[in-house]
């Protein structure tokens, strides 16, 4: 068996547009992925084929990133052919070639309709990749609902129970780091068990700066006497508005101020013109889920997120 990327030959590129992609698990169609190249984000050395002795391509993993991403940040589309008897391990050599070549184990991410489990094709789909992603030292899972808000669900006007501001990097980084406290979040969670809540800021922080979005977007939310309330982080991916970041400091939750906050995000990018936000929380987080389900975005996928934990 021979691992490679689709760097030999022209041709290349062809050969993974026209690799099966029908099973259960959704991939992206042949033109949306000319596109992505196109756009740079996904590129023949983040492609990647595990191949037969007579050439035949058996596996085929599309990994992704920002157009100006050094590595690549997730893999999007993993596939084997269907005759191969042990996918799990096909998959999981191919990971791991691709993943000593970028030198990282970039995360995947499987987009599932909410219902998967009782799909029993699709369920056994989804359990060889995850054995995959295990053996390759994705070892950590998160389920994410996937939630979108478009115009026809309205906007809330303002209460007055907050006041929205700019503010001062060292604000937004003392404002990330209080967020951090008691998150329900499982990534904020796990990140904690090896990061300062400073640091855990600061990696926050650079995120959202390195996203489409732009800095002059964010606002810290007070309380009409100037407490601290909260941070709403609007932001945006390559192809639409997103929520990014939100919260509300530990001694003020349980009063409904996520509301409020939400709102703020939300008024923000629907007064620029957005026809589509996107936003996801982790499922077990229940408030948030709770909060976007008032604000009328509805969940459309169940992202499972595979990763490797903190020095894997």
């Amino acid at each position: 068996m021979r691992f490679r990327a689709a760097t030999a030959d022209p041709a290349d590129l062809d050969r993974a547009l026209a690799h099966p992609a029908d099973g259960p698990v959704a991939a992206l169609t042949p033109d949306r992925i000319r596109e992505e190249f196109a756009a740079n984000r996904m590129r023949p050395e983040w492609t990647w084929f595990a191949e037969d002795a007579d050439g035949r391509v058996l596996a085929r993993a599309l990994w992704w990133g920002r157009a100006d991403s050094v590595r690549p940040v997730a893999l999007d589309c993993l596939q084997v052919r269907e005759e191969v008897a042990d996918p799990a391990a096909l998959a999981a050599a191919l990971l791991r070639a691709g993943h000593t070549a970028f030198g990282g184990r970039p995360g995947y991410n499987v987009s599932l309709p909410r219902d998967w489990r009782a799909r029993p094709g699709l369920a056994a789909a989804v359990a060889w990749r995850q054995e995959a992603a295990y053996r390759a030292g994705l070892t950590r899972e998160i389920e994410r609902l996937r939630y979108e808000w478009t115009p026809a669900a309205g906007t809330a006007e303002p209460t007055g129970r907050l006041v929205f501001r700019e503010g001062t990097d060292e604000e937004f980084l003392d404002a990330f780091a209080r967020l951090s406290r008691g998150s329900l979040d499982l990534a904020t969670q796990h990140e904690l068990a090896d990061l300062t809540e400073e640091e855990l800021a600061r990696e926050d922080f650079a995120f959202y700066r390195d996203c489409p979005g732009e800095r002059s977007w964010w606002r810290l939310a007070h309380l009409p006497d100037g407490t601290l309330a909260g941070l709403a982080v609007p932001s945006a991916t390559p192809y639409h508005r997103n929520v990014g970041y939100l919260g509300v400091v530990p001694e003020q939750r349980g009063r409904g101020l996520i509301d409020e906050v939400l709102a703020e995000i939300t008024r923000f990018h629907a007064g620029e013109g957005a026809e589509r936000i996107t936003a996801t929380t982790d499922t077990v987080n229940l408030p948030m889920a709770a909060a976007f389900d008032r604000a009328g975005y509805e969940v459309t996928e169940i992202r499972l997120v595979l990763e490797a934990p903190p020095g894997g």
